[in-house]
């Protein structure tokens, strides 16, 4: 069982809007992090509600009351007790035996913490459920989130090398299963924070705004995540469909080959009947001392060999087409070049005939 974070409210403040009010900053300290929170007094009252009903019962502590007479904003004594009685009223929620309270989203939600305190070190899969959670309001918990989604990205990125490797169907269909698993949960995380960076980049309660150039370069983090997604799901798209193509080159080569010898063999049955054995007199040097089966490997080898030839060729046809287009591009390179070097040409004439006209008129 991991322990509860420790909850203090060490400072108030006041806020500088046209009508102030008392600010409380909650200090959360992680095993790993310490974080601040800013809450008004409205906060604590909704969450007391919220808590009373979703836990079935009310809290085992009180909130201090409200003052209808006195304004904490005027009175500091009044700040100063009420900063007591709610960072002991949170304490008192924090550590109670009875962790019914602290289960509930609503206390989740109000200390910004996972969506699931019983285990602190399943972060990795809390953070991808951003569906569930409230949006993000702490600068150090956006950058958790996104490193999770790098790791999402980098988990779907191995899954298609995987997939490229695999040599089965069946392996090659569960790499880009998980690979697909990966990136929608990197897709969910992504849109969780361009809902925190507007939350940051606001003056949202509960939350903590970024400068300009911070929010500028998190911006920037988010589209490079985003570029790297759409590059995954390209390329996770391009495998399948192309997984799909060989697959059908590969049936359509052995449904013609399989044609091919079913026609030769019907032609070979409609010219001559049919024989037992083989007609001596059309043997060759090579088939002449082999039994049926040996023919019919003979001929399964020359037809391997063929299929080979054909490669190499059509591999240099293929070469042949690239220097064409290569020698084309050239071509017009060249050519645009003699039409500048023409244009230089029939500049110079134009510059020479003048001299030539001033030379005339001064002899």
């Amino acid at each position: 069982m991991t322990s509860q974070p420790e909850i203090s409210i060490p400072t108030t403040s006041t806020s500088t809007t046209s009508k102030p009010y008392t600010i409380y900053n909650i200090t959360l300290r992680l095993p790993l992090r310490t974080f601040t929170l800013q809450k008004r007094y409205s906060d604590f009252t909704t969450l007391h509600s919220t808590l009373s009903s979703q836990a079935g019962a009310p809290p085992p502590s009180s909130l201090p009351p409200k003052s209808y007479f006195t304004s904490t904003t005027t009175s500091p004594a009044l700040a100063e007790s009420r900063r007591i009685a709610l960072q002991t009223y949170l304490q008192t929620l924090n550590t109670s035996p009875d962790d019914r309270w602290r289960n509930t989203p609503a206390w989740r939600s109000f200390l910004n913490l996972p969506s699931s305190n019983s285990n602190h070190n399943n972060r990795h899969t809390t953070a991808t459920s951003s569906s569930h959670q409230q949006p993000i309001t702490d600068p150090v918990v956006w950058l958790d989130y996104h490193r999770d989604l790098k790791s999402q990205l980098h988990s779907a990125r191995l899954q298609l090398t995987k997939r490229d490797q695999a040599s089965s169907a069946q392996a090659q269909h569960e790499c880009s299963a998980q690979a697909k698993k990966y990136l929608v949960k990197a897709g969910s995380m992504i849109s969780a924070l361009e809902s925190g960076l507007k939350t940051l980049g606001g003056d949202s309660w509960g939350s903590q705004k970024l400068g300009d150039g911070e929010m500028r370069r998190r911006r920037d983090l988010v589209e490079a995540a985003k570029k790297e997604k759409e590059g995954l799901e390209n390329l996770g798209n391009a495998m399948v469909a192309k997984a799909g193509l060989d697959m059908s080159i590969a049936q359509a080569t052995k449904g013609d080959k399989d044609k091919l010898l079913a026609a030769n063999g019907s032609a070979e049955g409609a010219r001559k009947p049919a024989t037992s054995g083989r007609v001596l007199g059309k043997e060759t040097d090579r088939t002449r001392a082999l039994d049926n089966q040996g023919v019919l490997q003979l001929q399964q080898q020359l037809m391997r060999e063929q299929d080979e030839d054909v490669d190499v060729l059509a591999q240099a046809v293929a070469r042949q087409k690239q220097i064409g287009m290569e020698i084309h591009e050239e071509l017009i390179v060249q050519k645009d070049l003699l039409g500048l070097l023409d244009e230089d040409v029939d500049r110079v004439q134009g510059k020479i005939d003048v001299a030539r006209k001033r030379i005339g008129k001064i002899h």
